[in-house]
Formats: structure tokens, C-alpha cells, sequence
């Protein structure tokens, strides 16, 4: 029966009243059911295309194992770091192939090395000097061999010796016999580099670091090359553009980093007074235990680059480097006074002190790593 039929009858037992209101409910429920219906009929038509949908794969467009789809995700973009192309004319790179990835696990890096007590109940620039004095006077180790002439295809003894350890239980004589030993030297225009030649005719793999040579990269023969680098003991304010830096500045971390060189046999440096401060950037970066040796020339007529304080702050200063030094394993082999250099100590020539010493250490837990 159609809602008018009923609603006719009905208003002929109840009343006009009762009779339009029931057939005004009657007709709200009709459309009400009516619209549910169609919202319906809309949602499940809605939904067949995304049914439809093919499913989507990660990104080697292989599905997954337990056939389950990961839900969308951003684009992934992998850049990988590749050699320069160098043409017929291009400077010698020699080492320049790419950077290996940083090494996982790394030490944090430390601001501030440990200094020393002081020498005596009260700062005295007398017992601070004394102290360090004799403590660059005193070998650490003794070391039988130390003369390159020694070894098979050597040149002859060299006119300004910077010994380095040959003997048998450290791993120096054996990477050079067979030619896989690396040297880094580093200068500030000095034209002394008969130890590098030396070295290099050995078979080693020589690198000179020097601000001063006219291009960026010099080959010398096989295993000889000049870097237009100074090695600091920060590497430049990002800040400043290249072309406005006067020389090429990086600390001897990011070189290595950059070089793609894990370790250094031999570190040898003559850098003016500004040694101490990179030995200290090699301390509190670790970056010394990637060398084996150390051969330094260390000068005491002046505090230094960026070295602070009074005379007897300043010697306590080099003192707890050298310490350092001894807590990583680095053991003094050889010391050498220079005596053609002025005898002076921090300006004075009380403590008949030289202003210039050439020292070497070894690494007692140096291991060989390619």
C-alpha cells in the first residue's frame, strides 16, 4: 500500500491530527532509508578503483618476500664521490682518487690536552725549562739501526741525518724492503729535501707538503710528489671563498681523509715554531695513531703560533704535549741539539739551551694497515 492509501484510512479512524502526523513520519523514515541506500551504492563505488590499484614494490621493483608493499615513501638520492677526469695536460693527482668513508666508531674529539703538574710547589720558568730539557735530551728507547745507508739501494749517508728506527721488531725496515712504506713531509720553503729523494730512491711513497712550490702538484720520478699544501692545525673558515685564501691551509686529518691514506710510516716536519700546535691538533684528533714514526724538529726561542701564556705556562705547555705523546705509545729514540742554530730558550740564553732540536719517535703499538 502506498503511504497516501494507508494515510487515508487511517484519518478515517483517528483524525485529521493524529492521522498527519503519522503520515508525516512515515514519509521522513521512507526518504531517510532512501538516502543511507545511495550513500551506500556511492562509498562501494569509490573504492573498486583502489582495489584495483597494482601494488607497489620497493624501489628494485622485486615484491617482498612475505608479500606484503611498503606504504609510498620520499625519493632517495645516493650522490657518489668519483675521481677527476684529467686529461693529456692535467697536473699529476697521484692520490687525489676519492675520499674513503669517515671510520665508524670515531673517538670524540677532545678540546684541551692534559697538562702536566707543575714542576715544583711554585710556577718557576727555571724547573719548567730544566724539565723539559732534560726530558728532550733523554732517548726513551734505544734503536740500533738508524742510518738509511744500510739498507739495500740506499743512497749514501745523508749530510743532514733525520734518523728514523730500522730496526727488526718495528715494522719501518720491512715496508721499505718492500716498497710499501709512505712518508709525509712537511715545510715551509725549505730547500733541504735530500731525506725525501733518500727515501723515495728506497722505494717509499713520498709526499711533500710545501706553500711554497709554483703548482698544485709536482711529480718527481716514481714515487716523489710536491703538494702546493700547508698543513695547519685547523682547516679554513668555510666562509671564506677558495680564491681568497692566499695558500691552500688543511689540517693533516682532513689530507689523509682526502688522499684516501689510512697511515703514514714516517711523519717528518720542520715548520718553524708552528709544530707544536699541530702536534696538539694530531693528539686531540687522534689522528697521530695513524702514524709510525715521528720525526719533528721543535724550536724553543719563541712560544709558538697561538701558544698563551707567560714563559713558565708556555714551557709547561710543550712539556704536557710531549707527555701526550708517551701515553699514546710514542717512545723518543734519538735527540739531536742543533748547535748551528742560536743557543736560546724562549728569548734568553740562561739554561745553555739550543733553539732548535730534531727529535724521532717510534710507535711501540704501530701495526702496519694498507
Amino acid at each position: 500500500m502506498s503511504p497516501g492509501g494507508w494515510c487515508a484510512g487511517k484519518e478515517k479512524r483517528l483524525g485529521r491530527g493524529v492521522a498527519f502526523r503519522l503520515c508525516l513520519s512515515a514519509t521522513l523514515l521512507l526518504l531517510l532509508g532512501l538516502h543511507l541506500a545511495l550513500r551506500c551504492s556511492w562509498d562501494v563505488g569509490d573504492a573498486k578503483p583502489a582495489m584495483a590499484r597494482p601494488p607497489r614494490f620497493p624501489p628494485d621493483g622485486r615484491p617482498r618476500a612475505d608479500g606484503a608493499h611498503e606504504a609510498p615513501s620520499r625519493r632517495q638520492v645516493t650522490y657518489v664521490r668519483s675521481g677527476r677526469r684529467t686529461g693529456d695536460g692535467a697536473e699529476p693527482t697521484c692520490c687525489l682518487q676519492g675520499a674513503p668513508p669517515r671510520r665508524a666508531g670515531r673517538k670524540t674529539i677532545r678540546w684541551h690536552i692534559d697538562l702536566q703538574p707543575w714542576a715544583s710547589s711554585t710556577p718557576s720558568l727555571r724547573n719548567e725549562a730544566l724539565r723539559l730539557l732534560k726530558y728532550i735530551s733523554t732517548a726513551q728507547i734505544s734503536c740500533d739501526h738508524m742510518d738509511m745507508k744500510d739498507l739495500l739501494g740506499s743512497p749514501d749517508r745523508l749530510a743532514k741525518p733525520w734518523p728514523v728506527c730500522l730496526d727488526d721488531r718495528f715494522s719501518l725496515v720491512h715496508q721499505i724492503k718492500s716498497k710499501e712504506c709512505r712518508l709525509y713531509s712537511l715545510g715551509l720553503g725549505s730547500e733541504d729535501n735530500q731525506f725525501e729523494v733518500s727515501m723515495a730512491n728506497s722505494g717509499c711513497e713520498v709526499h711533500r707538503f710545501d706553500p711554497g712550490i709554483k703548482a698544485a702538484h709536482i711529480q718527481e720520478g716514481k714515487h716523489l710528489w710536491y703538494h702546493r699544501v700547508s698543513i695547519d692545525w685547523r682547516d679554513p673558515n668555510p666562509i671564506i671563498a677558495a680564491h681568497k685564501l692566499r695558500i691552500n691551509t688543511k689540517k693533516l686529518g682532513t689530507v689523509l681523509h682526502d688522499f684516501g691514506h689510512n697511515k703514514i710510516d714516517i711523519l717528518k716536519a720542520d715548520m718553524e715554531s708552528a709544530e707544536w700546535k699541530i702536534l696538539e691538533n694530531l693528539i686531540l684528533e687522534d689522528t697521530v695513531e695513524q702514524i709510525g714514526q715521528l720525526v719533528f724538529e721543535i724550536h724553543v726561542h719563541w712560544p709558538g703560533f697561538e701558544v698563551s701564556g707567560n714563559e713558565s705556562t708556555v714551557v709547561r705547555y710543550w712539556y704536557s704535549l710531549l707527555k701526550e705523546l708517551e701515553v699514546k705509545d710514542f717512545r723518543l729514540f734519538h735527540t739531536y741539539r742543533d748547535l748551528s742554530k742560536p743557543q736560546l730558550f724562549l728569548k734568553s740564553s740562561e739554561f745553555n739551551a739550543s733553539s732548535c732540536y730534531r727529535l724521532s719517535w717510534v710507535n711501540t703499538r704501530w701495526k702496519w694497515k694498507a
